[in-house]
């Protein structure tokens, strides 16, 4: 990911601001062919155009390619026999657990009569920036870091903007819905990935994901079943009419979600992750300031203040950072189309929650919602090829095209031994 310390020392710092060939001194390298072994690397001339699959050869050693490995290890559970998909499992689960936790805070926000949907995500994207943006600077160097900026900023920007009023909109459905049903917006956000995903991205689906993601919505239809006898959907004190307005707020939050978790797969396919969460911090507090200073006016001014509310914001704020640092090795190692389905055990670990928070009760179907959904994640990767979802079609035949950070199909055709 990003720039060796090697390279960083050894090139040369012009006076004048990177261009053209210097701006490929710092983005992923373009490699053609994969090292079964790792070798030298002087005298190898690899075309990162090239997709006709020929063999080549790095000071005289062979070199077998992605693709040549990918089509050697086949079989219907050729992935899910390897480390990587229990690896994305627990990760897509520890997801789940940082949104359940970040739509309970939010609800114990509104309970205390704390509702500012977007002030409370702004020290989020605050934590972001100052984590990731003075590492990224000091791995690329001022100058090379505004020549990116200058190239791949605007990129950064959309993908921010879809990002902050996914948050905005979603935070503000649960002023008007219980954590539970506000959870069911997973299910349009898992519809739009899978149609942009297929239509600009060339993702091709296996039969066997998409009875997968079947299976995860049947065990989310459990849920809202199960909602539906224990009456757990129902809001006291909440009109039909406030409740229609909390179910298109959280609609539409799904809809931009779904756009910024495309986005976010496409741009860290490419991308070093300290590059992708440090801009999305970055872009994120200035969208999400604008977007507070207009929509939270009069909602900061009549919120409590108190230490249990910091308290409750800080718990946001943590959680929803470990969520933004993780995600992206999941959209590496899996898809966005996976990310979505991962998120759907949240209403079950909601529920856990809310037993012991919201005084909520737990009807025997949950359990089953979960175990259907976790069966259908499985399912998903039923066919894959080894390397699973990592494998990116955008990014070429042997992802030449694409990063080789952690997570990435290209660092573990280099690195086989590297954890992840």
């Amino acid at each position: 990911m990003g720039v060796s310390d090697k390279e960083l020392s050894s090139e040369p710092r012009s006076s004048s601001p990177p261009t053209g060939n210097a701006y490929e001194a710092y983005a992923p390298k373009a490699m053609g062919t994969y090292r079964a072994h790792e070798v030298g690397t002087e005298g190898a001339s690899p075309d990162p155009d090239s997709s006709s699959g020929r063999a080549a050869s790095v000071n005289g050693e062979a070199v077998i390619e992605l693709e040549a490995v990918r089509q050697s290890r086949r079989g219907v559970f050729a992935y899910i026999r390897t480390r990587d998909f229990w690896i994305v499992l627990v990760l897509g689960q520890v997801l789940s657990l940082c949104l359940t936790a970040t739509n309970t805070f939010s609800t114990l926000l509104v309970n205390e009569g704390t509702s500012i949907p977007a002030f409370q995500t702004l020290f989020n994207y605050v934590l972001l920036a100052l984590i990731y943006v003075p590492y990224t600077i000091f791995k690329y160097g001022p100058k090379a870091y505004g020549s990116f900026l200058w190239r791949w900023g605007w990129k950064y920007l959309i993908l921010s903007f879809c990002d902050v009023l996914g948050n905005y909109f979603t935070v503000l459905a649960y002023r008007y819905t219980t954590i539970l049903s506000a959870q069911l917006i997973n299910f349009w956000a898992i519809v739009l990935v899978v149609l942009i995903s297929f239509a600009f991205l060339k993702v091709r689906y296996h039969p066997a994901q998409i009875v997968g993601i079947i299976v995860c919505i049947g065990g989310l239809g459990i849920l809202i079943g199960s909602d539906h006898i224990t009456g757990a959907s129902y809001q006291p004190g909440v009109s039909k009419g406030d409740q229609i307005k909390g179910d298109l707020f959280a609609l539409v939050g799904a809809t931009f979600y779904g756009l910024a978790n495309v986005a976010e797969e496409y741009l860290v396919s490419k991308r070093p992750l300290y590059e992708t969460v440090g801009m999305l911090g970055a872009w994120g507090i200035i969208i999400n300031g604008t977007v507070a200073a207009i929509f939270d006016r009069s909602s900061f001014k009549t919120a409590v203040w108190d230490g249990k509310v910091g308290g409750y914001l800080t718990g946001y704020t943590l959680s929803l950072a470990l969520f933004y640092s993780v995600g992206p090795i999941v959209f590496r190692m899996g898809s966005a189309a996976f990310f979505n389905i991962s998120l759907l055990t949240s209403n079950f670990w909601g529920t856990v929650i809310g037993i012991h928070v919201f005084g909520y009760s737990i009807h025997f179907m949950y359990p089953i919602a979960f175990v259907c959904i976790v069966g259908g994640l499985i399912v998903y990767f039923i066919g894959k090829q080894v390397y699973g979802e990592a494998f990116k079609p955008w990014l070429g035949r042997n992802q030449e095209k694409g990063s080789d950070g952690i997570g990435t199909a290209r660092r573990r055709a280099e690195r086989p031994d590297a954890f992840v």
